[in-house]
């Protein structure tokens, strides 16, 4: 592995330069977020409690990774929102703020005082988020909603895995990766329609439910008008054919995908099968799909005789979608990663590097720029209350 180190720049800016988001999010959709503000510019502020984000609690080897991940171009103040004048801090924050993001429980932030409606007198620009599992209304708005949960819950986990296999989990937090990104997106349309519309501030409704449930795209159509309700396929695909994981002969694995009409055809040639191109059996798609065990026998049948390398040049040079099933380790030693710089070493005071991936997606003109590591609980408080015009024991300052 050999990364370009990269330093943090306090001084640097970027396209959302000025704007000020106020997190009082925990785990991982908002924090998802909110880095992507952050690391465009945007002034983040973690409003931590007392014993801080359990994002900081994921640990590895007694190190937050995953903080150090997502915590970057952040700045945190430790709020005790229980006490009145640290509750007064957090009114003059939101006085300042263009965006606030939240994930309790639908009906917590109205028991605090710190409903929609209270928020938008406050501040008629305010953008709020709240993020829950269910969304903010129906018959399972109260209930938790981790992402575990809506991950089952959308139907998600009964499609992954294979089809004498118990439904699959993913093995991170897809559903809140997933609802970040959306949230921020929706973010920034409400943003936008806000200032260049002559708009107000209003309230986005980010359920992790509905945003996992979206990548499952036309299902609840085919089912309603075919009644068929698509089954588990392993690696394969219940929607094309040839795609899958093929195992050669040195172990390794790889991942094709014949899509297409001509790249399917294209494989069949390559593997010695171009008598299959003429079989009724194969000649679409559909025709493929049902009889998917054959294409992938065949096709499993060439990569065995092949290690890795050997099948990938084949494939690729004759124009084949295929590419090597990598772990970590091979992902950081992949040149095109390296190059791409997909993966970033920042500076880290306890390790000196600190990899994790890039600023998602790149801007030509307005790129996102790294400004400052991941903060220690309330690091930034002190600087944060003179700014706002309190003291040390959250008095306001005359």
């Amino acid at each position: 592995m050999s990364l370009k180190r990269h330093h943090f720049d306090a001084e640097a800016t970027g396209p959302l330069a000025g704007l000020r988001v106020v997190d009082l999010s925990r785990l991982m959709a908002g924090n998802m977020l909110s880095l992507q503000l952050g690391d465009f510019g945007a002034d983040v502020i973690k409003v931590e409690p007392p014993e801080g984000d359990p994002l900081r609690d994921w640990k590895e080897d007694g190190y937050s990774f995953f903080w150090k991940a997502y915590g970057r171009n952040k700045r945190s103040i430790c709020l005790n929102l229980r006490e009145k004048a640290q509750m007064d801090v957090l009114w003059a924050l939101i006085g300042t703020a263009d965006v606030l993001i939240e994930n309790y429980r639908p009906g917590t932030l109205e028991k605090m005082g710190l409903a929609p409606d209270k928020l938008l007198a406050r501040n008629p620009k305010l953008v709020v988020v709240r993020i829950s599992g269910f969304g903010q209304t129906g018959p399972y708005a109260h209930l938790p909603g981790f992402g575990t949960i809506v991950e089952a819950m959308s139907g998600f986990a009964d499609r992954t895995g294979f089809p004498d296999r118990e439904p699959v989990l993913p093995p991170l937090a897809l559903a809140d990766m997933i609802a970040g990104i959306y949230g921020a997106s929706a973010t920034m349309t409400a943003l936008y329609a806000r200032d260049a519309r002559g708009g107000a501030g209003q309230v986005i409704d980010l359920s992790l439910l509905e945003s996992i449930f979206s990548v499952l795209g036309p299902e609840a159509g085919i089912y309603a008008k075919t009644g068929q309700i698509k089954q588990r396929a392993g690696s394969a695909s219940n929607t094309a054919s040839p795609r899958n994981v093929y195992r050669c002969a040195d172990g390794s694995y790889v991942a094709l995908s014949g899509s297409t009409q001509a790249v399917a055809r294209r494989i069949f040639e390559i593997i010695g099968h171009a008598e299959m191109n003429d079989d009724p059996r194969f000649a679409t798609n559909s025709d493929r799909v049902k009889h998917r065990d054959l294409v992938d026998g065949a096709i499993s049948a060439w990569f065995a005789t092949r290690n890795r390398a050997e099948a990938l040049a084949e494939m690729r040079e004759a124009g084949a979608t295929v590419g090597p099933v990598y772990n970590i380790a091979d992902a950081l030693d992949d040149p095109h990663f390296v190059e791409r710089e997909i993966v970033v070493d920042l500076d880290d005071e306890a390790f000196g590097g600190m990899p994790m991936h890039n600023v998602v997606p790149r801007l030509s003109a307005t790129p996102g720029q790294f400004r400052r590591p991941a903060p220690a609980l309330d690091e930034n408080g002190p600087e944060l209350l003179a700014e706002l015009g309190f003291d040390a024991q959250f008095r306001r300052i005359a």
